[in-house]
């Protein structure tokens, strides 16, 4: 009798380390994918430039891209190739049909990201049409997220830091620690479980979405927490784009002082310069430079919580007795955050100014359609009642506090820091 040899799998976050440099030595070495157009604003463009020839064929081999990694990605950690082949299709197309709608100019000038539109479609269908256990189980929403999360190390560069000088820096710090901290006591004192405590801490003091999925991987969180998370960055990220920049040329702010208020507040990037292209050059300078620092400090504090979160969540019979060994520590550290530390690290010191700017638009098309499949995975695998009705209002009203907080003591800083 043939004896069945067990399968070779790896941990699923060595997986998305080793798929997610495996996409970055590809894209420095091999083949750099084209990143497809997706922006539009009426019909024509839409037929023309979205719906062209062109466009359509590097749809198709970032389709085909997509499928070898992932293939690759369910065969490590042991998950059923022949499901994933039947099911990653579906997805892709789904995450397109965001991304095409993301692209919209006007939906562009409310700064939405793909991610919001992915995990609508992907909630519309999960809700309204029930779906089979073999497409479910297919699904493979964690690693896609921890890809994506070791390509956004390529983005994060530490000389950016030096672009900000002295003053940037000090209010990326003291920004990021006091709303960190603040949030965090905020929903302490509103009994939030811990886990959406940390999202929702991570997400109002860094830079939102990806702050709030990295401090999820982090923690091992839940799909669905992460989701509501990130649907409160999001909309509440549009009036403040919109209602500061107005609050700011009211009181005659000077320049200098709303860009660091912007940079230093508003939880998205996109936002960030779209509300300091309201105001000014000099503002939108300072807004992007404060902001590019509060990101570059995501790695540091991934890797902070992530050391947190594996001491205190230690549940071991030993821990009764004894404080966690570094070895348990290890053991639940998510690896993937090593990747992402290391990511950058190269991007930062090993690769050339020139080298990087001719990747970094590619690669963070990929990062973002990793997140953006991950978020269609969420929202077909999430009951729509979860998502909303399960969670009290408590996370929402310790974000708008943190928030309220944020904005307050982001402009005395700014004042502090760059008022003339």
């Amino acid at each position: 009798m043939a004896l069945k040899t067990k399968q070779f799998t790896i941990h699923e976050d060595w997986a998305a380390v080793l798929l997610g440099f495996l996409i970055i030595g590809i894209s420095l070495f091999i083949y750099l994918p084209s990143v497809p157009v997706f922006k539009w604003s009426n019909g024509a463009d839409l037929q023309n430039n979205v719906c062209s020839g062109t466009n359509i064929k590097e749809l198709f081999l970032q389709f085909i891209y997509l499928l070898g990694i992932g293939i690759l990605g369910v065969f490590l950690v042991g998950k059923s190739v022949k499901k994933f082949l039947l099911g990653f299709p579906i997805v892709f197309v789904l995450t397109v049909a965001a991304l095409i709608i993301a692209g919209n100019t006007v939906i562009k000038g409310l700064n939405l990201e793909a991610v919001i539109f992915s995990l609508i479609i992907g909630l519309s269908i999960g809700n309204f049409f029930k779906l089979p256990e073999w497409f479910r189980t297919a699904l493979s929403t964690e690693i896609f997220v921890k890809i994506g999360l070791v390509l956004l190390g390529t983005g994060v560069i530490f000389s950016d830091i030096l672009k900000a000088g002295s003053l940037g820096l000090i209010q990326a710090l003291v920004v990021v620690l006091s709303v960190w901290y603040f949030a965090f006591w905020v929903c302490k004192k509103l009994k939030v479980d811990e886990e959406l405590a940390l999202m929702i801490s991570s997400a109002v003091s860094i830079c939102g979405v990806s702050a709030a999925i990295a401090t999820s991987g982090a923690i091992k969180g839940d799909s669905k927490k992460l989701s509501y998370v990130i649907s409160m960055v999001l909309v509440t990220a549009i009036p403040m784009m919109i209602f500061m920049p107005m609050v700011a040329k009211h009181f005659n702010f000077a320049e200098e002082v709303t860009g660091a208020w912007l940079g230093g507040s508003i939880d998205t990037s996109g936002a960030v310069v779209a509300s300091g292209t309201l105001v000014g050059e000099t503002a939108l300078k300072i807004s992007t430079i404060v902001k590019f620092s509060q990101n570059v400090l995501l790695g540091l504090a991934a890797f902070a919580i992530s050391v947190y979160w594996s001491y205190a969540q230690n549940k071991s019979s030993d821990a009764v007795t004894a404080k966690p060994t570094l070895g348990v520590i290890w053991e639940r550290f998510p690896k993937f955050v090593i990747g992402f530390i290391v990511a950058s690290l190269v991007f930062s010191f090993l690769i050339s100014p020139e080298t990087r700017d001719t990747v970094k638009d590619s690669l963070k098309n990929l990062q973002g359609l990793w997140f953006a499949l991950a978020f269609t995975s969420i929202g077909l695998e999430t009951n729509f009642k979860d998502l909303f009705t399960n969670n009290s209002k408590k996370p929402l009203y310790a974000f708008l506090t943190a928030q309220i907080f944020n904005i307050i003591i982001t402009l005395l800083i700014a004042f502090l820091l760059f008022g003339k």
